[in-house]
């Protein structure tokens, strides 16, 4: 019999120790996604697992997010890409599934979220067509990494590789967090607090740095990248308008690769994009293939799917003015706004 359970103190290295071995699991499955979530956004993490004969079996990192602008909603797992069930038997994942259906009616949410699911859920309904992710092998040798890239952006690489660029490895926030914050006003969205970042760094303190591009000691662009099992994930990122001319933003995710090699990594995970947008074109002209992403509902009642995207009309407007903003605004409200996204 598989019988759920929801995470505490005690199991976290029983609940790391399955992670790290399960086909199905991200390092957005980590338990410490949890200390995180509820430290830097005050949303509850219930985090579920699965366990058969004293063995787990499934772990579902489930996120309570309550907001009076998007909802009131279950995600796995929220404020990352990935999380969705993962198990090494159906029956494991059916039991999570039913524990998250009755987490929803007792809590009253509106509805679940899976992110990206590996497996079937029957009876939930799907949305396709909004985000892809990209990934690629990468080769143990630096010079054959850099001929995978296509001529005209490996052309931009090593004129940048030539120049006077520099960059630096660390855990240090203050330079990323100015580029990210910077980026994300750009971008017309809400920026996360820095006390997120700065919990990212001090629970994933062993598999995460941030690589940092300078010229004449600025900082240009930076992005705090993530580690797990065979791969690198450059995850969140941040420059100034002037990186992208002087191929700064091309450098760092060189530099990233190279490191990356140097570590033992095998997997360059480029991460998730919108489709049809800035980012999602600046990976392909890389060279990486996009590959759909997909999210799974379980909603309650008749409720239509939520729209919770920058894509969505209604928030055009939002949009547009955020981007006006001073920055030292945007990155006051920024973080009240963004604990409620999920």
């Amino acid at each position: 019999m598989v019988t759920v359970r929801e995470l505490d103190h005690a199991n976290v290295d029983r609940w790391d120790a399955f992670v790290e071995t399960c086909p199905d699991a991200t390092f957005f499955h980590r338990a410490g996604w949890k200390r995180v979530i509820e430290q830097s956004f005050r949303q509850k993490g219930r985090f579920l697992y699965a366990e058969r004969d004293g063995r787990i079996v499934g772990v579902l990192p489930l996120v309570h997010v309550r907001s009076p602008i998007f909802g009131n909603r279950l995600v796995s797992n929220a404020f990352c890409v990935d999380g969705s069930p993962a198990a090494v038997e159906d029956a494991a994942r059916d039991a999570l599934d039913r524990a998250a259906e009755s987490l929803l009616d007792s809590l009253r949410a509106d509805y679940i979220e899976y992110r990206n699911p590996k497996a079937a859920h029957p009876g939930w309904q799907r949305r396709s067509g909004l985000y892809a992710t990209f990934e690629r092998p990468m080769e143990s040798e630096h010079d054959a990494n850099l001929k995978q890239i296509p001529r005209k952006q490996r052309a931009v690489v090593r004129k940048a590789l030539d120049s006077d660029l520099t960059h630096t490895v660390d855990s240090r926030i203050n330079d990323f967090y100015r580029l990210y914050s910077l980026s994300m006003r750009n971008l017309g969205t809400p920026v996360f607090g820095r006390r997120y970042v700065a919990n990212l760094m001090r629970v994933f303190a062993d598999d995460a740095d941030i690589l940092t591009v300078r010229l004449d000691g600025r900082p240009l662009s930076s992005v705090l990248n993530f580690y797990f099992r065979d791969r690198v994930m450059p995850y969140y990122t941040g420059a100034v308008p002037e990186a992208r001319r002087l191929g700064a933003a091309d450098l760092m995710y060189f530099q990233v690769m190279r490191r990356a090699v140097d570590r033992g990594c095998a997997v360059f995970d480029f991460g998730r994009s919108k489709i049809d947008t800035g980012p999602y074109a600046f990976k392909k002209n890389w060279g990486f293939e996009p590959r759909p992403l997909d999210l799974a509902f379980r909603m309650k009642g008749n409720r239509p799917l939520p729209d919770v995207n920058p894509n969505n009309p209604k928030y055009k407007l939002m949009i547009s003015a955020w981007k006006k903003l001073p920055l030292p605004v945007a990155n006051t409200i920024g973080p009240m706004i963004g604990r409620q996204v999920g």
